[in-house]
């Protein structure tokens, strides 16, 4: 009420002045995080954990569980101040809860015991240091070329020069699968299938090599694209090429070579990124003309086309995250 004073004071009877102190944001406490805090797990897991027990122990809020609590916590923010004056009706299952508690030997509500007992997953911890250093010698330094991918066996295959060379993480012994200076050729992707037991090789004179690690013999011979291949992508057995030439070639790799299943025509400059989706029905295809296509199992014209990217459209993950 106003008084004729320069103040003005509300009136808060009749209020339920059960204030809500626990929901007060660390940052709303302490400032902001340091880093050094940051990165030693201060404020993350334990504050959470911590701050459910006071809302049980002065709430009543009956949380038993730490999961699904990360989404309550909010930035603070000075327009939505610090959330004591939130009101709520009292909880009455406290109360209860009190009187089956009056034997137990912990002065913490049969919440709270569950919530500490509940099992803690272990913080992931990422070291900033590389177990494992590779010397890759001829590696090209060209932005538009996938020179390196991961097999589902944990092998490593990298296009360093004319050579493919595959690394085993499990053995860590080093092989040569191919070498392709005897006609002046050289490396421009590489890319393995689902099962790890083939790797399809990109070349610059454009055709396209498929070989089977197992015996180390070449498979197959996919020609048709006039320039170099820089980005390939698997389908079962179906496998894509992207090019220079600005083509999508799709072929089963159990067919001849000269054997085209499909063409995609959309991008005006190279193409430099493909990726087919999780459910294999769709494939997302980048370009040098920041363009980003979507093509179907079923039309030989993209489905989407996204235009917004200021420059080569090359790395994609799925589900068609873009970079």
């Amino acid at each position: 009420m106003n008084n004729g004073g320069d103040r003005f004071i509300p009136s808060r009877a009749g209020n339920d002045w059960q204030t809500k102190f626990a929901m007060i944001t660390e940052s709303g406490r302490n400032g902001l995080t340091t880093k050094k805090a940051r990165e030693n797990g201060e404020g993350g897991r334990d504050g959470l954990a911590y701050s459910c027990l006071l809302k049980n122990e002065l709430l009543g809020a009956n949380i038993e569980d730490l999961k699904g609590q990360c989404d309550e916590r909010r930035t603070f923010s000075p327009l939505e101040g610090s959330n004591l004056f939130r009101y709520t009706i009292p909880n009455r299952n406290a109360i209860r809860d009190e009187a089956s508690l009056a034997y137990s030997l912990s002065p913490l509500s049969a919440q709270s015991q569950k919530l500490l007992r509940s099992p803690r997953k272990a913080t992931r911890k990422i070291s900033r240091i590389p177990f494992k250093v590779l010397d890759a010698p001829e590696l090209q330094d060209d932005f538009y070329l996938n020179l390196v991918d991961w097999s589902s066996q944990n092998v490593l295959s990298v296009g360093l020069g004319s050579c493919v060379y595959l690394w085993s993480a499990c053995t860590s012994q080093v092989t040569r699968l191919c070498d392709l200076s005897g006609d002046g050729n050289s490396v421009t992707s590489v890319a393995w299938n689902e099962r790890g037991n083939l790797v399809a090789v990109g070349t610059h004179h454009g055709y396209v090599q498929v070989w089977d690690v197992a015996v180390n013999k070449q498979v197959n011979m996919l020609l048709g694209q006039s320039a170099r291949v820089g980005a390939l992508a698997w389908n079962g057995d179906v496998l894509s090429s992207g090019s220079r030439d600005r083509l999508i070639l799709q072929r089963d790799v159990r067919t001849p070579s000269l054997v085209t299943e499909r063409r995609l025509v959309g991008h005006r400059q190279e193409v430099c990124g493909l990726k087919w989706s999780p459910d294999n029905q769709s494939l997302a295809s980048g370009g040098n003309d920041n363009r980003l296509h979507v093509w179907n199992l079923h039309s030989l014209s993209p489905v989407q086309t996204y235009t917004e990217h200021l420059a080569a459209v090359k790395g994609l993950l799925s589900p068609f995250i873009t970079d």
